[in-house]
């Protein structure tokens, strides 16, 4: 048996192309860098056992140091409505000497706080205002200005 294969011719189309430089790109224009400028940060003056705030930035908590003076103590934290009143969340770091320290960031407002020493919840004593407690106690007021 024979078998033939059949092909078709196509038929081509010759196209004059033409080549076409492109247009040059313009860059765009380069805006000169603004020169960065270190701006000193200023660390919040504070004196022992006396609450200090910082006026805080718009958007910025204020940062508040605590100091405590209880040379007996082993553990010494700081419970209030800024925390939830939880008396192992926030503690105060030992300077020496008896001296306790804590700092935190605090929003605007009227805060209520207690120091908690070795388990015993007491008011600072160097808090320039206190307000009664539920508990027959007085909690100490610390208030962040805006």
């Amino acid at each position: 048996m024979l078998m033939m294969k059949i092909t078709k011719k196509s038929k081509k189309t010759l196209v004059d192309v033409e080549a076409v430089a492109p247009e040059p790109v313009k860059p765009a224009p380069i805006k000169p860098a603004l020169p960065v400028v270190a701006q000193p940060v200023k660390p919040a003056a504070h004196t022992l056992a006396q609450p200090v705030a910082a006026k805080p930035d718009s958007q910025q908590p204020a940062r508040v140091a605590l100091q405590l003076v209880e040379p007996a103590a082993k553990q010494v934290y700081v419970a209030g409505s800024f925390n939830g009143w939880k008396p192992d969340s926030t503690p105060l770091v030992p300077l020496g000497n008896g001296r306790w320290k804590g700092d935190l960031k605090l929003g605007p407002g009227r805060h209520e706080y207690l120091f908690v020493v070795d388990g015993h919840w007491r008011p600072d004593p160097s808090a320039k205002e206190s307000v009664q407690n539920p508990f027959g106690g007085r909690n100490s007021v610390l208030t962040v200005s805006e």
